[in-house]
Order: structure tokens, then sequence, then C-alpha cells
């Protein structure tokens, strides 16, 4: 097709942000005021907060009528129950431990088995690590949430390779060192994500 000729005061005029006719552009002159005037910096991902779930798909509406039957795409809901999961992240005193149980996983754990959210997350605060990758000693931290918080019950998920031990010894080091007597769970799963004890 046929184009119009170059227009060099054209293009330098648009890449000045003025039009041809030398006004400022529309868009230019317009305050956005969609956006703050200033960006904050802080991360949100060491922010402790509380996540309700929704009404899982199929249950009971407060109606007394009932949701749609599930599809493919949401007949599984999340089970996480508060933010962050990261050992490292997790504020000592969050107010979501009070009354809490507690499970300690393997980061690995939730993708080696299919059915995580539902058979070891439900009705759990979830704390996730990996000693080898975090290198660190995870005991002191857990030792002071237990140790200060109302925690009902203890559950590790660990996988079945030698350095997912870390998480176990971490954890029964720190419900010893808290002082407290809490039931301790262990569950390790193959790498196929069988459990296996």
């Amino acid at each position: 097709r046929d184009a119009l000729p170059f227009d060099e005061a054209a293009v330098a005029a648009s890449q000045a942000g003025t039009s041809a006719a030398g006004q400022p552009d529309a868009a230019d002159t317009a305050a956005d005021t969609s956006q703050p005037a200033t960006q904050g910096c802080s991360c949100p991902s060491a922010a402790a907060a509380s996540l309700v779930a929704a009404a899982a798909p199929g249950s009971a509406t407060t109606d007394g009528g009932s949701q749609a039957a599930p599809t493919a795409s949401t007949a599984l809901a999340s089970e996480l129950r508060q933010w962050p999961v990261q050992i490292k992240l997790v504020p000592i005193n969050a107010p979501y431990f009070n009354g809490a149980e507690l499970l300690i996983a393997a980061d690995c754990a939730a993708y080696a088995r299919a059915g995580f959210h539902a058979e070891f997350m439900a009705g759990k605060v979830t704390l996730i690590g990996c000693p080898k990758l975090d290198s660190v000693d995870y005991s002191e931290k857990l030792a002071e949430i237990i140790r200060q918080n109302d925690i009902r019950s203890l559950t590790v998920v660990r996988m079945e390779v030698p350095c997912c031990g870390g998480i176990e010894y971490a954890a029964a080091s720190a419900l010893q060192n808290s002082g407290k007597d809490i039931q301790l769970d262990i569950v390790t799963l193959s790498i196929r994500g069988d459990v296996i004890s």
C-alpha cells in the first residue's frame, strides 16, 4: 500500500512529547491519579497476614442454596491459612499461631505429593523450608514460635533424601528446647510422593 512521505518535523515533535502543532499531548498533560505520588519500597513477602479461605465449590451458601458444581479448574482449593510461609520470613509472634496446629514441611514435599494441601495443610498453619538450600538451623526460631505461642500439635513432612533430615532434626530440637509437651508427628515422603513412614 502507499505510505505517506516521511515527516521529520512531526517525528521530532512526537519524540519531544508534543503534537505537530506544538501543543503538549493530552495524554502527557493529564494527571495520573491512579498511582500514588511515591511508591513504597518495602517488600510484602514478610508482612504477616491471615488468609480467609473462600467457600469450597459446591458447598452450601448462606441463603441455603448451593454453589455451582466444581469444574476441573475449580475443584481444588488452596489450604494455605497464612502468609508468609517460609520459616526464615515468618514472624515469631504472628496471631495465627495462637491455638494452631503447626505443619513444618520441606519445600519439595508439596510438589512431590499431589494431594498435599488436602492431606497435610487443611486446618494447619504451614511453614516451609529447605535445610540444604537455606544453610541455616531453624531450631532456634521454631523453638521461640513454640515457646511463645499456644501451639496445639506439630507435624513435620519431609522427603526421604538424607539432607531433608535437617528439617526433622530442627523441629524435634525446637520442641525439646521449648520446654513444652506437644505431640510431634513425622511423615516421610518418597521422591515419587508416596508416604513411606
